[in-house]
């Protein structure tokens, strides 16, 4: 499954490398294990809500690596949604999480992810204080990829994260 995770990973960017990809592409890597552990805890039937770099919660999600990488090749990366597995991300940084506590509030399962900075927003702490508040069935999971775009999470928070892939592409210019 981790091999699986990475190498799809390492496709896309190289689809995005070789030009065929005309779109934002956010990729992931380093998280694989963890997010592999949360993920034995989501039931088909939850809801999970992500960020713009989305691709391995869908492929865990059980979203099909075809569909998910046809979907990435028409340019919807950052925006993969699929009302069939109940899965939904958004590109726009903690714009997803209101949209979460809302599921949530009609009383189904939810976990929504979101970046180390979005969780620094208000709109992150406003809905866990909501969701908190009226004991809605929602996880809020942080992930912390050592970086809000090139703003280094470790002059906020004091650590650090090895980063494997920048924060958009594959850390080169693409020319169309």
């Amino acid at each position: 499954m981790k091999q699986g995770l990475i190498e799809f990973e390492k496709d896309i960017a190289e689809l995005f490398g070789d030009g065929q990809i005309y779109a934002p592409v956010h990729l992931s890597g380093g998280n694989e294990d963890a997010l592999i552990e949360i993920f034995k805890g989501i039931k088909p039937d939850d809801w999970v809500f992500s960020t713009h770099r989305s691709h391995y919660h869908a492929l865990l999600k059980g979203i099909s690596a075809e569909w998910l990488k046809g979907e990435i090749l028409k340019g919807n990366s950052i925006s993969i949604n699929n009302a069939e597995y109940k899965f939904f991300s958004s590109a726009i940084v903690g714009g997803i999480l209101p949209i979460a506590v809302g599921v949530a509030m009609m009383g189904e399962k939810v976990w929504v992810f979101c970046g180390d900075m979005a969780a620094e927003t208000g709109i992150f702490h406003e809905c866990v204080k909501y969701a908190h508040g009226h004991d809605l069935p929602i996880t809020f999971v942080v992930e912390d990829n050592g970086y809000s775009v090139d703003t280094p999470t470790e002059k906020v928070w004091g650590y650090s994260y090895k980063r494997i892939f920048p924060h958009q592409g594959v850390g080169t210019f693409v020319l169309f």
